[in-house]
């Protein structure tokens, strides 16, 4: 039994220890918006927040999140997020859609570390979204253009 915090939320969760936090997600919390990409944390898509900070929920065990806080993509909150979820309307950054959760995840969690990055600051943090429809000058200047809505 692991005992955690998704989404301001205490859930109990009675599942192997070796599961996937994806899986319980997905199959036992039915938050569907965190996406499997590749299963090996190499594309982003299952991106979600341990502690405040991004993960790949693909192979991050539960039994490893005794008493963590998880923020999944259908409640990321704060300013950060919403500036960032407002900038990907604006740029029009989606086209297929199937990483834009993972995407979402690491630029919030980029903007409240840093929240003024540069180009080279943005391309670190992002490094390990990918993005099958090649957006990646989209989700730079919608990072870019949530950072200044942060700036005021």
């Amino acid at each position: 039994m692991t005992l955690l915090t998704v989404n301001g939320e205490e859930v109990s969760l009675d599942l192997p220890e070796d599961t996937p936090l994806l899986w319980a997600l997905r199959d036992e919390l039915r938050l569907t918006g965190t996406k499997f990409g590749c299963g090996i944390a190499q594309c982003g898509a299952c991106t979600v927040m341990v502690d405040g900070m991004p993960r790949r929920s693909c192979v991050t065990p539960v039994g490893t999140l005794e008493g963590a806080s998880v923020e999944t993509i259908e409640k990321v909150e704060g300013p950060e997020a919403k500036a960032v979820q407002d900038a990907w309307t604006r740029i029009d950054v989606p086209q297929c859609g199937w990483c834009q959760s993972g995407q979402v995840m690491s630029a919030t969690a980029l903007l409240r570390m840093n929240p003024a990055p540069s180009d080279e600051d943005i391309d670190n943090a992002m490094a390990g979204n990918i993005c099958r429809c090649a957006t990646y000058v989209r989700i730079r200047a919608a990072i870019h253009d949530a950072a200044e809505t942060l700036e005021g």
